[in-house]
């Protein structure tokens, strides 16, 4: 059954799940218009530039969701536990407990990164800039906050790959959990 979009807006969460199960090249226009129900000729009403665009304005719908509800609270909660749980709360819960690929993340993998560089580096450059910004509110030193923040985001996108490898989601909760008490206790230890 066709569904019914009325906004360019609708369209993107569907647009992102059909590039996280084709990957961008493998996101046929005949696929697009089959999950969206638009033809054609509305696709590129809404989106000129046609496939890159979709993509481009997916990446910007993803950015824009992980700046409320991971990166603000990060760089603003007065407690920095507090900002460090709602963030690992947040993945959790985007990521689908691990069932969920990062389209970010899948599209540095290829060819693909080239067209979207941009978009993907901006997104993982304020991930951890804002991982950092807590735990140097925590009292870690500049150095160390940094090194965390990449460690951190290297265990998500680690177990993200190896939970879809394994076909196993819980590969990527058990790591959440584990990096969640030694990212808390970094933030406790470095609080003076």
């Amino acid at each position: 059954m066709a569904r019914l979009v009325a906004e360019r807006a609708d369209t993107l969460p569907v647009l992102a799940e059909v590039f996280r199960e084709h990957g961008f090249d493998g996101a046929s226009l005949s696929v697009i218009t089959e999950r969206t129900g638009l033809g054609k000729g509305s696709l590129y009403h809404f989106f000129p530039g046609g496939k890159e665009e979709m993509a481009e304005a997916v990446l910007g719908e993803i950015s824009a969701w992980f700046e409320a509800e991971v990166f603000a609270p990060l760089d603003t909660a007065l407690d920095p536990e507090t900002g460090i749980r709602r963030m690992f709360e947040a993945v959790d819960a985007y990521f689908h407990s691990g069932k969920r690929i990062c389209l970010a993340g899948a599209f540095a993998l290829n060819d693909t990164r080239d067209r979207f560089a941009d978009a993907v580096c901006a997104y993982f450059e304020r991930w951890a800039a804002s991982i950092a910004t807590a735990l140097a509110k925590a009292g870690a030193t500049t150095h160390r906050a940094e090194a965390l923040a990449e460690e951190t985001l290297i265990s998500i996108q680690g177990a993200l790959i190896l939970a879809r490898a394994m076909n196993d989601p819980l590969v990527f909760s058990r790591t959440l959990h584990r990096l969640q008490t030694d990212v808390l206790a970094a933030a406790t230890s470095a609080t003076p």
